[in-house]
Parts: C-alpha cells; structure tokens; sequence
C-alpha cells in the first residue's frame, strides 16, 4: 500500500488536527510528513498523461495530439495533470511563503518596457502603458520540496515538453531565481496585455483560481516574425477587439502550453478574497544558462 499516497505531504495536519496534544505519535507523524518529498508518480497524474515510458504507444499518441493541437490554436491545455493532493501541498508551500514575494506593480507596455518611444504617436502600441500588478516568489524563496520543483526537474516532463514544442532539446534554467516561479495574484492584480519576449513557449500550472477574474485570455497569432502588425496590436490592447479574444480554460491543477511571443495575453483583474496562484517553468535550450542578471533585477528585485 502506498501509504504516502493515502496520507501525502502537508495533509497530516488536517488529519490529526483534533486529537490530544499527548498524542506525540501523531505529531511525529505530521513533522515527518510536511518534510517529505512527494514522488513523481504522487504529483502527476499519470493515467491520464502515461509520460514515463518514452516507448509507451499510449505516450506517444498523447504527444501527437498535444503538438497537433498547439499548433492549431496556440496553445494547449492539459486538465487535472497533477493529483489534487499534490496542488494541496503546492498552494501551502506557496502561502508560507508569501510573505517573502517581490511585489511587482508597474505601468508597461505590452512589450513590457516601461518606457515609451518619443518618435512614436501616442497611440502606438510601444507607447500605450497598462498596469500590471503581481507577486512573485523566485525559486529560491519557496521549499526546496514543493511538488511545483520536483515536477520540474522530472526528466519525463521536460522530454515531454521537448516533443510537444518541436525543440531540438530543453534544459533546466541554470539560474538561481528564474527555474520556477510561483505568481501571486490578490485582489486587484492582474497581468495586463503582453508578449513573451523571445520564448518560443510559455509553460505554466494553475494552483489557486481567484474567487472572481483572473481569466487567461490570449489573442493568436496576433503578430508574426515578418509583420509586427502594430494596428491590430494597438486595437485589442485597448479593448477595440474583444470578440477575437480566446478565454482559456484553466482549471486548478491543469498545465498550460503556449506560444506567447507572438500571441498577446494577459490574466484579467482577480476579484475576492481568494489569492490567485500559478506555477511557472522556465526550460532553457542550453543547459547552464543563467539570466540577465537586469531582468532579474526587475522581477525578482535583485540580482
């Protein structure tokens, strides 16, 4: 019996919350508990995605349909990939460690430059600023344990990322912040309208939904390598285009893939009381890679 399983990482708490404090059994029991590690095969769910076995029939019609279908909308959802009690532990581990999250609030464009272009009119997209506000806990400000880390570095899902994207091969991010983030959204923040930078993919894990808002809504192919189409651009940050937008699904506990460098996204305005929370992975097409030291500056506020 998989006894881990039964009683996984950070639930042993809830379970014994209600005996004796003489009860020093159970106790031991939950320090034992909140320090173990979660296996792989406890964080993901495997019988809906068998990503083990590289050789599995099973893996690789999955893997077919995952690329078939990000490349006919851009992205590609995965529901329930990580088992319930896994997401548990995850948004705990986030929570404890709330308090050490870099706010990040600044007006942007959605090329997230903070500054505008004076040989621009006013109304190009390079120089329409729009809010954005989060919190965000680099790698090393969460546990070393959290499922989000182990999921990460779990060789089957990096190849399984590695095919689904068409890359030649993928790597763990060699930097001290950048592997994986956590984002923290309370009420009033939100991801206003941007693109990706220069990743050729954005690979993200819905752990808490906010009460309210909080939607991810992306616009396809809004621009390609050839054309900037800085007209439509300007047009659906500014809301003049809302029926070309796409709300995604994001269940909690389902894995998103997408293409963010050419297609605009954003999380909309999170409303209530609950803190809106999501996992972010960071594979770099080298390994030992390290990031600029100037971005970390800015969204984790230090170097």
């Amino acid at each position: 019996m998989n006894f881990r399983r039964l009683i996984p990482c950070g639930i042993g708490r809830v379970l014994f919350a209600g005996l004796p404090r003489v009860c020093q059994a159970s106790r031991v029991l939950w320090a034992f508990q909140r320090r173990c590690r979660m296996q792989p095969e406890d964080i993901i769910n495997l019988d809906a995605y068998p990503i083990a076995d590289r050789n599995a029939p099973e893996r690789k019609a999955l893997i077919q349909r995952l690329r078939a279908e990000l490349a006919d909308k851009q992205y590609v959802s995965l529901p329930d990939f990580i088992r319930p009690e896994a997401r548990a532990q995850a948004v705990a581990d986030a929570m404890e460690a709330l308090p050490r999250a870099h706010p990040n609030c600044a007006d942007r464009s959605c090329y997230l430059h903070r500054q505008g272009d004076a040989s621009l009119p006013p109304d190009h997209p390079r120089n329409i600023m729009l809010k954005s506000s989060t919190r965000m806990l680099a790698y090393d400000r969460f546990s070393d344990e959290s499922p989000v880390k182990t999921l990460y570095h779990w060789a089957p899902v990096r190849e399984m990322v590695t095919e689904v994207v068409g890359a030649q091969a993928l790597y763990d991010s060699a930097d001290p912040c950048q592997p994986v983030n956590l984002l923290c959204y309370e009420p009033g923040d939100q991801s206003a309208w941007h693109f990706d930078s220069d990743n050729a993919f954005t690979m993200t894990l819905m752990l808490q939904a906010a009460d309210r808002g909080g939607e991810f809504e992306m616009v396809p192919n809004t621009r390609s390598d050839d054309d900037q189409n800085y007209d439509y651009v300007a047009q659906v940050v500014t809301g003049a285009r809302p029926q070309d937008t796409v709300a995604v699904a994001r269940e909690v506990g389902s894995l998103c893939i997408f293409r963010g460098c050419n297609s605009v996204h954003r999380v909309s305005p999170v409303e209530g009381e609950t803190t809106r929370i999501m996992a972010v992975f960071v594979y770099e097409d080298a390994p030992g890679v390290v990031g600029d030291p100037k971005v970390n500056e800015t969204i984790y506020g230090r170097v």
